[in-house]
């Protein structure tokens, strides 16, 4: 099929980025904020059961550390550690749970060299390179008028696209890997489906980014013909 920009203007592009962006940060913090009110039942922080998670998954030499910051969690496999926000480290809210147990999910990923994981790790530092390149080497082809070096710059950004391609199975499969321990393990009473709800919410975040990078590369791909 044949994309132009004139069918996908760049403002229309800038536009559905924001609103994408921007509703997606504001329905996942909207059920953060929602299920932090609601008691697990746990009586333990999200730290304590992303801990026993680990522990319980081969994943027992994984630290744990608490960073500053509101839904800043990850796990890194550069330093082994479990990165908690305050909220999610030291409460025991369902949403607390739910996101210390999906980030626990990425520290079980890593342990059982789950492969989607694996690929995605070894993209980070090319997408790093054209991530940042990218932009340069396209607005240098428009303005030396060098088509090779626009097809060089779709072909950066591209990197990026399939790098959110990659993410977007990574993080499902570490909120099935979450969820299920917490339907295993969770007291009599536990809000799984708001557990649910809060890791749905996060995971939207990963899609959207998805659909804003493919509506640039066809942006890209347009702009590209159209000068040819």
């Amino acid at each position: 099929m044949y994309y132009s920009g004139a069918f996908i203007p760049y403002v229309v592009l800038v536009v559905a980025s924001l609103v994408l962006g921007l509703g997606t940060q504001w329905y996942i913090k909207h059920e953060f904020k929602k299920y932090s009110l609601v008691p697990s039942g746990f009586n333990a922080t999200g730290a304590s059961v992303a801990r026993t998670m680990m522990d319980t998954n081969g994943a027992a030499n994984v630290g744990i550390k608490r960073i500053s910051g509101e839904l800043t969690d990850n796990f890194d496999p550069r330093d082994n550690c479990l990165h908690l926000s305050d909220a999610n480290f030291s409460e025991g809210s369902v949403a607390s749970v739910a996101v210390s147990c999906h980030e626990a999910g990425h520290a079980v990923q890593t342990a059982k060299l789950y492969m989607p994981s694996r690929v995605r790790s070894a993209l980070v530092p090319v997408v790093n390179l054209a991530s940042a390149a990218w932009i340069y080497v396209f607005l240098a082809g428009v303005l030396l008028n060098v088509s090779g070096m626009t097809v060089l710059a779709i072909w950066l950004y591209a990197f990026t696209f399939l790098f959110h391609i990659v993410t977007l199975p990574v993080e499902i499969d570490a909120s099935r890997r979450g969820l299920a321990f917490l339907k295993a393990n969770a007291p009599a009473g536990f809000d799984y489906n708001g557990a649910k709800k809060v890791l749905i919410a996060a995971a939207l975040t990963y899609v959207a980014a998805a659909m804003v990078s493919a509506l640039q590369l066809l942006y890209l791909l347009g702009s590209s013909r159209s000068r040819n």
